[in-house]
């Protein structure tokens, strides 16, 4: 035992004896082994300076870069999909497009821009349902759910063993029991709670099962800080769904931290539902092993909406690509703006791109709208929030603090054309760092309908003025600095 002692002590001095060179060789591996934006390098390289070896040992587990990695492969229908890109770029530059779809109308560009960076396919015979309120959105998906003949998919990044997902988990029972494939996809972390065993009885009723990056002592370094953060539900290629709301109970009121929970779903029926389907099964692949591109049937036999429906594009991006795909469309839609930009965000950390942005926006004269929470899940992320909050407020745009209970939906609307309402939050972490999938809808009254409901969550908002966000507290600056200060590795 004293050998060993002995032994640590010697290597503890040997370590802080060239701490400076050993300070100097993780320098290097952080600059210059990974392409990273300059912002974060410099507060990776900061935080080493302030925190020597532990500071790389936070490296290791939150700033480990995934950009050269391929991890989505689609082999089977890569040719088919390509092909069927390749046919709709045709008719976008052809106006073709343009004529069948007159919702695009202005915005062909964008349509162009997320075909050739995401894939994204746009489809017009799209019926779309807005939810608001949790409690009606899942009773819309348990119905939906029960209706299930075929396959059932399932993906969320927090699935909660509580009363909501306990009224979700009979109903996919009863359905394997029927016959019906289910596969519930969920992110290791942000299932932490849920222990193993849990998921091996939902196995043994039939339901298969699959955990995004788990939390493995051998993997964990490398993959702690990047986050499945899609929510998608697929049943029968019939009916699709995506937005901001997990299962919890917090997602229907139940927490009383939170309160009220005000967030934004889609449910749609039509072509754009291959987009979603598209992107569970390379989750799943990855996830489970299992290639589901075998089987023609998830991938075909999807019902079209309405002949005018809306027209729609998913995207989604990750840490595993370069691109920022869903970045870049917000700052396109930002960018397109002519009269007025609402959006709704739990968390506001824009980066360079997207504050430059909005800021070029309100100087030109369009009307920009941003509603935040009032209260924190994250109280750096909220500081940090506010701050931003804080600038756009100095430049003239409208800012307003959401009083009802907590605010978690991620949409953006510009001149009630056009909205982009999923997942992705308005900050560098779903940027960057998280698995993102947005629906960007293309369609004048659906767009009306979520300036709607911006207006009516007005009824319980604060307005933040320039002499309100001039006059705050020093504490409250402090918290702000702090926050921003670390924002590149929240």
């Amino acid at each position: 035992m004293q050998q060993v002692w002995d032994t640590a002590v010697t290597v503890v001095r040997f370590i802080f004896g060239h701490l400076v060179f050993f300070n100097l060789i993780f320098a290097v591996i952080i600059v210059f082994f990974q392409r990273r934006d300059p912002k974060t390098v410099w507060t990776w390289l900061m935080l080493l300076y302030f925190i020597p070896i532990l500071g790389f040992i936070f490296y290791l587990f939150l700033g480990t870069d995934m950009h050269k990695r391929k991890m989505f492969k689609v082999k089977e229908i890569e040719d088919k999909l390509n092909e069927a890109i390749r046919q709709q770029e045709l008719k976008l530059q052809s106006n073709e497009l343009q004529e069948h779809t007159p919702d695009i109308e202005g915005f062909s560009d964008l349509v162009m821009f997320n075909l050739s960076t995401t894939g994204a396919m746009l489809s017009d015979t799209n019926d779309i349902d807005i939810f608001t309120d949790g409690n009606v959105k899942f009773e819309a998906l348990l119905a939906d759910l029960r209706q299930a003949k075929e396959f059932i998919h399932i993906q969320y990044y927090i699935i909660k063993n509580d009363v909501l997902f306990n009224r979700i988990r009979e109903v996919l029972e009863e359905k394997a029991a029927q016959g019906v494939e289910v596969r519930v996809l969920f992110d290791a972390m942000g299932c932490r709670s849920v222990r193993k065993s849990y998921w091996r009885k939902l196995n043994a009723k039939g339901i298969k099962t699959a955990e995004f990056f788990p939390i493995l002592l051998r993997r964990l370094h490398l993959r702690i800080n990047y986050r499945n953060h899609r929510k998608i539900v697929v049943i029968d290629n019939k009916v699709g769904y995506v937005g901001g709301f997990n299962i919890g109970k917090e997602y229907i009121g139940l927490d009383p931290k939170f309160g009220y929970w005000r967030d934004t779903h889609l449910r749609i029926r039509g072509e754009a539902i291959q987009g979603l389907e598209l992107r569970f099964l390379l989750d799943w692949n990855y996830a489970a092993e299992e290639n589901l591109f075998t089987e023609p049937k998830y991938m075909e036999g999807i019902e079209a909406g309405s002949r005018d429906g809306c027209g729609v594009q998913i995207i989604y991006s990750g840490p595993d690509t370069s691109l920022q795909p869903v970045r870049d469309n917000y700052v396109r839609l930002i960018n397109k703006a002519q009269k007025r930009i609402y959006i709704q965000t739990p968390y506001f950390i824009p980066d360079e791109a997207m504050y430059t942005a909005l800021m070029m926006a309100i100087y030109s004269g369009v009307e920009v709208n941003l509603m935040i929470p009032c209260k924190p899940d994250h109280p750096f992320v909220y500081w940090a929030t506010y701050s931003y909050m804080g600038e756009l407020v100095m430049a003239g745009a409208k800012c307003y603090i959401y009083n009802n209970g907590f605010l978690h939906t991620k949409a953006i609307v510009v001149d009630e054309k056009v909205f982009c309402c999923g997942t992705a939050n308005m900050d560098i972490r779903s940027f960057a760092l998280n698995f993102e999938v947005n629906a960007v809808v293309y369609d004048e009254a659906k767009a009306r309908e979520m300036t709607d409901c911006f207006a009516k969550d007005l009824e319980h908002c604060t307005l933040v003025t320039k002499d309100m966000y001039a006059s705050r507290s020093l504490p409250v600056r402090l918290k702000e600095q702090v926050s921003r200060l670390m924002s590149p590795l929240l």
